[in-house]
């Protein structure tokens, strides 16, 4: 008796496909962080021939008082920053969701203004309102009433507080949409003041929300760069991210290795607070109040003070967000702003004209839009490829794919910028693309990585797993599956997440500071360069051109495609 021979397995692009988005994954995020580490030991510029192994950079920077007083600086702003954006975002999420408080509906969209406005423009707006000769600075100085001082401390901590209020408001809104009214209910059934229930019931609740949301900004502040250049580099005021961009972009002789050590030390920093922020994520599970029986929430009745709750929160929306970026806006078509001009009496599109008379200006408004549209478009793609790969496969390395797609969240953006530009100096045969919008493609869907991976995510686990058995049942690969079941469920999360990557590749510059050149200007850069030599009303014309792209983005997506940008 013969024995038949096994058949030879057919060759598989499954694996092919996987191990390409494990070495893609990897290589993406090890690309700008190996050249970081090297050069932290080098005693000369990696390019230089004669450099040496050393321990010195890393002596002088623990051993300088500038740094340390940097570092104490940037935590105290840090944990500033996220107190007043806790305290303010969970009271407006609360406000709006929870309270009869009048306008609540109109207020909600208001109030998310910040999370799709750059914050480089967030700043030039705050500037322009309320600095030292700011519109408004000026009408409450003639006023004889008190001034205060923008460029400072406790300026940069509000202006930024501004920016991230928007997070822990999306944050507990969502986990305010999910949490069982019945709760509050029985609370006021029992005799319980408004404010006793959200104190005692509702607060309590939101703490997953809480406190994802604070280390999402307490992590998101150590890195900011454009609020603390902008309000406090005139003032001699620093933090670790402008520390990094004065010694890297602004210094006369650039002192590589410390660059490298800073650099080095944030990373470790973030990460710690990353991976914090991982466990507290996995502890939300002791919160959960969702019940079988859906019911919609009884709104708690403020009585008389929701007349004023809703005057206070009225007029955080007009100061804050407002008139900031009005005056930014009506800035873009005056000669100049003041209060002691009518300035509906000298509108112009001078400033304009400007921007699209000239090659290099509107050069960075087309880069940021091609990047925006077609590096968005491939980031997305590569990260729901690599959503699927790590969630829904039995591949052995999908555990490296899903790490090393969630780890740039500890890299600040001023930082993969510099990583990029070495690499592609050291690394020959690469070096011509290092000033082009490829490379900045390329740096873009490093940073954001995390971001597409993370708004694919929950989509790709909650398609049940039986779709895939029945495909490969009927005889389909891995690779059929994927894209025959799994990219059509997930087209409406595609593009949610296409929407908001867009939008993050308009609104970034900190990558783009260190590997722009003549022809790769992206509307960031291009604002910071005329902010430097005092060309404010350029950049109000530029911030209003991003602005209203965004806006443009968000409409088209919101409602003419119905996609959602958040819960």
């Amino acid at each position: 008796m013969t024995s038949t021979p096994l058949p030879k397995p057919r060759f598989s692009w499954d694996r092919v496909v996987q191990w390409s988005m494990v070495v893609l994954t990897v290589a993406l995020v090890v690309f700008p962080a190996w050249p970081i580490v090297y050069q932290s030991f080098m005693s000369k510029p990696l390019y230089d021939k004669e450099r040496a192994f050393t321990l010195g950079n890393y002596t002088n920077i623990l051993t300088d008082g500038k740094f340390w007083h940097i570092l104490a600086y940037t935590a105290a702003f840090a944990v500033a920053t996220m107190i007043l954006a806790l305290v303010f975002g969970v009271f407006l999420a609360v406000l709006i969701n929870r309270t009869n408080m009048p306008l609540r509906k109109f207020y909600s969209n208001l109030v998310t203004i910040p999370y799709y406005v750059s914050p480089l423009v967030l700043a030039f707006a705050w500037m322009e309102m309320y600095g030292p000769q700011g519109f408004g600075t000026i009408v409450i100085r003639n006023l004889k009433l008190p001034t205060w001082e923008l460029y400072s401390f406790w300026g940069i901590v509000v202006v930024s507080t501004m920016y991230y209020i928007p997070n822990t408001f999306l944050y507990a809104t969502s986990s305010l949409a999910l949490m069982d009214p019945q709760l509050e209910s029985a609370a006021r059934i029992g005799g319980a003041t408004p404010f006793r229930t959200i104190w005692n019931i509702t607060i309590p609740l939101l703490r997953p929300a809480i406190l994802y949301s604070a280390l999402l900004t307490l992590v998101s502040a150590l890195e900011l760069l454009s609020i603390p250049l902008v309000l406090g580099s005139s003032v001699g005021i620093n933090t670790l991210s402008t520390y990094i961009y004065l010694l890297g972009i602004i210094g006369v002789s650039k002192d590589y290795g410390a660059i490298a050590v800073v650099a080095i030390f944030v990373v470790l920093l973030v990460t710690i607070l990353v991976f914090i922020q991982g466990k507290l994520t996995a502890m939300e599970r002791r919160f959960v109040t969702v019940g079988g029986k859906a019911t919609r929430p009884k709104l708690l009745d403020l009585g008389r003070s929701k007349g004023i709750a809703s005057a206070v929160v009225g007029l955080y929306i007009l100061l804050g967000i407002i008139l900031p970026l009005a005056c930014i806006v009506l800035e873009s078509f005056v000669p100049f702003l003041s209060p002691f001009a009518n300035p509906f009496k000298m509108l112009t599109l001078k400033n304009y004209v400007g921007i699209f008379t000239s090659p290099a200006f509107r050069q960075s408004v087309t880069n940021s839009v091609l990047i925006s549209i077609l590096a968005g478009a491939v980031g997305i793609l590569f990260m729901a490829l690599a959503a699927i790969t790590a969630y829904r496969s039995s591949f052995k390395g999908r555990s490296l794919v899903k790490y090393f797609s969630l780890y740039p969240r500890a890299f600040p953006g001023i930082i993969v910028g510099i990583g990029f530009l070495w690499a592609f100096l050291l690394i020959p045969g690469i070096g011509s693309i290092r000033n082009t919008i490829l490379a900045m493609s390329i740096a873009f869907i490093m940073r954001y990585l995390p971001l597409g991976f993370s708004a694919v995510s929950p989509a790709v686990i909650q398609i049940s797993d039986e779709l895939d058995r029945a495909a490969r049942v009927g005889g389909a690969t891995w690779l059929g599956t994927v894209r025959h079941i799994l990219l059509p469920i997930l087209r409406p999360a595609l593009l949610s997440g296409y929407i908001i990557l867009a939008i993050s590749f308009l609104k970034e510059y900190a990558v783009a500071l260190f590997l722009f050149s003549e022809g790769s200007r992206v509307i960031g850069t291009t604002m910071i360069e005329l902010w430097k030599q005092g060309g404010a009303e350029p950049v109000a014309a530029l911030s209003a051109i991003q602005m209203v792209i965004t806006a443009f983005l968000i409409f088209g997506s919101t409602k003419l495609l119905g996609v959602k940008l958040h819960e």
